[in-house]
C-alpha cells in the first residue's frame, strides 16, 4: 500500500502538533531519491524507556508544618533558635521560666491526667516516661499512685509545680523529633494561641499544582527536584489535596496541593524554590523517534520515512507515548537502528 502526504504548491509541509509545539518537516513521495541539492539529515529509531514528564515550581522544606497550640498562659521567657530539632523529653519553649514538653505519641493531651484516670493516653504517658527513664511501673491503661510519683520525679526535673497531674500546659504530643521552624512569639510576649511552629524532621517540596495537571501527581511516584545550585535529587509524592484551591484572581489556576519527601544531600536550605519533574506515565523497551520525524498522511494518522541508502520509503506508524522531544512508534518492519527523515535544522 502506498502512502501519500499533503501537498501544498510544489512542495510538501507536514505540521504535527504536539503538547503545543508545531513541528514542521519536509516531505517526498514514497521510494524517490534524495534531492540532490540538500544532504537528507536523518536519526536513528531507538529502543529505550520513554517517560512522561511535567515541569513545575515548588517549594523545598520539612513536612508536617503546624503552628503549635499553646494552652499555657503566662509570659514567654525562653524560645529555641529556629532550626533546633526537638525530641522526646526537651522543652519546646517555656512561660513563665516553666516548660512545655515534647512527648511522642498518637494521642493529644486532651484532658487532665490523674489518679483513677484510664484509657490509651495513659499508656502513652506511662511509656513516655519509661523511655525517659522514669519508672510507673507496668505500663498500661491505668494511672496508679506508683504512675503518680514518676511524674512527680519528672515534674521536679523540669522546674514544673510537683503535682503528680499531667495536661497539655506541660506536654505537646507529636508523632516524632520536632523541628522549630518559626517562633511566632519572643521573650516578653503574651504566650498567645500559639508560640512556635513546627515541622517534622523530613524534608518535603510543596508544590501548588495546576488542577488541570492533576493526572502528573500520584501517591508514591517518583520526581526530580532540581536545587537552587543545579543539582538533582530525587522525591517521592507523599500526599495529593482532594479539593482545589482558587487561583488569587479569575486569569489564575486553581491549585492543588502535592507534598513530595526528598533523599540526597539538601544542607540547611529551606522554603528555597526548586523545580520539579513530575513524572506520570512509564513505557518500558519501545521504539521511538525525535517528534519532528513524524509525517501526516492523507488518509489519516502518521507516518515516517525510513531511509535506505539515498532513497526513502514512507511506512505509517501508531504513535504512543509522547515524552520531551520524542515520541512512542510502532510499524511494519520497524526496527532499532533505521534511519529515519527528519527536518534540516
Amino acid at each position: 500500500m502506498s502512502h501519500k502526504v499533503v501537498v501544498v504548491g510544489s512542495a510538501v509541509l507536514i505540521a504535527v502538533a504536539v503538547g503545543g509545539v508545531a513541528a514542521i518537516a519536509p516531505s517526498k513521495d514514497s521510494a524517490m531519491p534524495a534531492a540532490a541539492s540538500a544532504a537528507v539529515v536523518t536519526a536513528e529509531i531507538t529502543r529505550s524507556d520513554l517517560v512522561d514528564t511535567k515541569q513545575v515550581g515548588g517549594t523545598l522544606g520539612y513536612s508536617g508544618r503546624r503552628a503549635q497550640p499553646n494552652k499555657t498562659m503566662g509570659t514567654v521567657t525562653r524560645t529555641r533558635a529556629e532550626g533546633t530539632v526537638v525530641r522526646r523529653g526537651q522543652w519546646l519553649y517555656q512561660v513563665d521560666r516553666r516548660p512545655v514538653v515534647l512527648m511522642y505519641g498518637s494521642i493529644p493531651m486532651y484532658r487532665k491526667l490523674v489518679i483513677g484516670s484510664s484509657g490509651a493516653d495513659v499508656e502513652q504517658l506511662e511509656l513516655n516516661l519509661k523511655k525517659l527513664g522514669y519508672d510507673s511501673g507496668t505500663v498500661d491503661d491505668d494511672y496508679t499512685w506508683r504512675t503518680g510519683q514518676a511524674v512527680r520525679d519528672w515534674q521536679k526535673d523540669n522546674r514544673l509545680a510537683k503535682t503528680g497531674t499531667v495536661d497539655s500546659t506541660q506536654v505537646i504530643v507529636a508523632s516524632g523529633a520536632l523541628r522549630i521552624s518559626r517562633n511566632t512569639a519572643v521573650k516578653g510576649d503574651g504566650a498567645g494561641a500559639s508560640v512556635v511552629t513546627t515541622t517534622s524532621t523530613l524534608r518535603a517540596v510543596h508544590i501548588d499544582l495546576p488542577a488541570s495537571y492533576q493526572q502528573f501527581a500520584r501517591i508514591g511516584a517518583t520526581a526530580v527536584v532540581e536545587l537552587p545550585d543545579g543539582r538533582k535529587v530525587k522525591a517521592e509524592i507523599r500526599s495529593v489535596g482532594t479539593t482545589a484551591t482558587a487561583g488569587a484572581d479569575k486569569n489564575s489556576q486553581a491549585t492543588v496541593d502535592v507534598e513530595a519527601t526528598v533523599t540526597g544531600k539538601l544542607g540547611r536550605l529551606d522554603q528555597a524554590p526548586v523545580t520539579v519533574d513530575l513524572r506520570t506515565e512509564r513505557h518500558g523497551g519501545v521504539l521511538s523517534v525525535p517528534v519532528e520525524a513524524l509525517l501526516a498522511l492523507r488518509e489519516g494518522g502518521y507516518g515516517v520515512r525510513v531511509m535506505d541508502g539515498a532513497t526513502g520509503r514512507i511506512v505509517a506508524v501508531k504513535t504512543g507515548l509522547y515524552a520531551v522531544s520524542r515520541v512512542e512508534i510502532s510499524g511494519q518492519g520497524l526496527t532499532e537502528g533505521m534511519k529515519v527523515e527528519v527536518p534540516q535544522p
